[in-house]
C-alpha cells in the first residue's frame, strides 16, 4: 500500500490518515505513458519516493528516515531531453537546460524527490516530478504541492520504501 495518495480529480494529498488540499500541474494530470516534458501535467502512477532535498538557509536538520542532503545554490535538475543527465540532478552552470532548484519564492525549502520517469529516464517523458511545499501560485509544472507545514509532517513519517500513488 502507498504511503501517500494523490486524488488529482479532488486536489487532495491522503497520508498516514491525514488529507489536506494539494496543487498539482497546470494543465492537469495524465497517464504516465502520456506525460511529455513541458506539458505542465502531474503524471498518474504509482512511484517510489526516492529521497529529500533541503534548503539549509531555510529549515533545519529534518526528522526523517529518507536519505537526504543539504540542497546547494549551484544544484539544478536536467530537462533537457537532449542532456545525457536528462531526469537526473546537476550543477549549475550545466551546458544543458535544467531547472534551478535554488529559489527565493519557498517552493524547493523541502523536495521529496519521486521515481517518476528514472529507472532509466526516457527522454521526454518528463522531469523532475517532486512532492514539494506551496508557493504564490494556484498550480505547478506538474510536481505535486502541499503547505511547507504539512509536508515536515508527512516527511517525518516516510520511511525508505514508501511510495506514493497519484490517481
Amino acid at each position: 500500500m502507498s504511503a501517500i495518495r494523490v486524488d488529482t480529480a479532488a486536489r487532495t494529498l491522503t497520508a498516514f490518515g491525514e488529507t489536506i488540499q494539494c496543487l498539482i500541474g497546470k494543465a492537469g494530470a495524465t497517464d504516465a505513458a502520456a506525460k511529455r516534458e513541458g506539458d505542465a501535467m502531474t503524471p498518474r502512477g504509482t512511484y517510489p519516493i526516492r529521497a529529500l532535498l533541503v534548503r539549509p538557509d531555510k529549515l533545519a536538520v529534518p526528522n526523517t528516515k529518507l536519505p537526504w542532503r543539504w540542497l546547494h545554490e549551484s544544484d539544478g535538475w536536467s530537462d533537457d531531453v537532449r542532456d545525457p543527465a536528462y531526469n537526473r540532478p546537476v550543477r549549475h552552470p550545466h551546458p544543458f537546460s535544467a531547472e534551478h532548484l535554488w529559489r527565493e519564492d519557498g517552493l524547493y525549502d523541502l523536495i521529496i524527490i519521486l521515481g517518476h520517469n528514472d529507472t532509466p529516464p526516457v527522454e521526454g517523458m518528463g522531469s523532475a516530478i517532486f512532492l514539494h511545499c506551496m508557493a504564490a501560485k494556484d498550480f505547478t509544472q506538474g510536481c505535486v504541492a502541499i503547505p511547507r507545514e504539512a509536508l515536515l509532517a508527512v516527511l517525518a513519517r516516510l520511511a525508505p520504501g514508501d511510495m506514493i500513488e497519484i490517481v
